[in-house]
C-alpha cells in the first residue's frame, strides 16, 4: 500500500459500505459484540479479518510477534480480561503461522538486544520441547514444528488463566490452536485437545 493513499483509499472504502447499506457506520457505532478473540502475530501478511474474511465487529483481536501470551504482560492481559469477562466470547484462538520472523529469530543464537526479552518466551518452548525438536534433521521442518508448538504452549498460557477457567465452566469457552500457511494462504486447525491439556495442567494451575 502506498501510505499516500491511506486516506483516499479510505473514502472509497466508505463509499462502497454506503452504497451496500447506507446505514452500515450508524450500526457499526452501536457496539460490539464479537463471538471470537483472535490472538495472533503482528507479521504484515497475516491480517485476520481478510484471511477469515470478516466483518469490522466480527473479530476481537490482539497481535504482538510471534503470538506470544506471557502471564505478566499487561496488554494482552487487559485484551483477554476484556475479551473474557465483559465480550463473553466463545472462542478464543491462538494463531501462529509458517515463516514467522520472530520465532526463526528465536531458533538462532543471536544477541537481538531489546527483542531478547520477548523471544526468550519462544526460546522457553525450544527448551521446553528439546528432544523432539532436535529430532527433526530438517531445519524449515523443525522451524515448522516450533510454530506449532509455540501456539500449543500459548494455549496453554491461556488455560493457566482463572477467568479463562471459568469461562470454560460457565458458558464452555473454547480454546482453539491454528497456523496460518503463507504459501497456501489456507489456516490449518492444529487439533489440539484441550481438555487433555488441561488434565496436564489442572492439578497445579487450577485457580477456580
Amino acid at each position: 500500500m502506498d501510505f499516500s493513499h491511506a486516506f483516499e483509499n479510505n473514502e472509497r472504502w466508505v463509499r462502497q459500505k454506503l452504497n451496500l447499506d447506507d446505514n452500515y457506520f450508524r450500526e457499526l457505532a452501536r457496539g460490539q459484540k464479537p463471538d471470537l478473540l483472535y490472538i495472533g502475530c503482528s507479521d504484515s501478511r497475516v491480517t485476520p479479518e481478510l484471511i477469515m474474511s470478516a466483518e469490522p465487529g466480527d473479530i476481537f483481536v490482539h497481535r504482538n510477534m510471534a503470538n506470544i501470551i506471557p502471564n505478566d504482560d499487561l496488554n494482552a492481559l487487559s485484551v483477554i480480561d476484556y475479551a473474557v469477562n465483559h465480550l463473553e466470547v466463545g472462542h478464543i484462538v491462538v494463531c501462529g503461522h509458517y515463516g514467522c520472523g520472530g520465532v526463526k529469530a528465536a531458533m538462532q543464537t543471536d544477541d537481538l538486544d531489546m527483542l531478547n526479552p520477548w523471544l526468550k518466551h519462544v526460546r522457553d518452548v525450544y527448551r521446553v520441547h528439546k528432544d523432539e525438536l532436535t529430532n527433526i534433521t530438517d531445519e524449515n521442518d523443525r522451524y515448522k514444528r516450533l510454530v506449532e508448538l509455540n501456539v500449543y504452549e500459548q494455549c496453554a498460557n491461556l488455560l493457566k488463566m482463572p477467568k479463562v477457567q471459568r469461562a470454560r465452566k460457565e458458558w464452555q469457552l473454547n480454546l482453539h490452536g491454528w497456523v496460518f500457511d503463507l504459501h497456501s494462504g489456507r489456516l490449518i486447525d492444529l487439533d489440539f485437545d484441550m481438555d487433555a491439556l488441561w488434565d496436564e495442567l489442572k492439578s497445579i494451575y487450577s485457580l477456580s
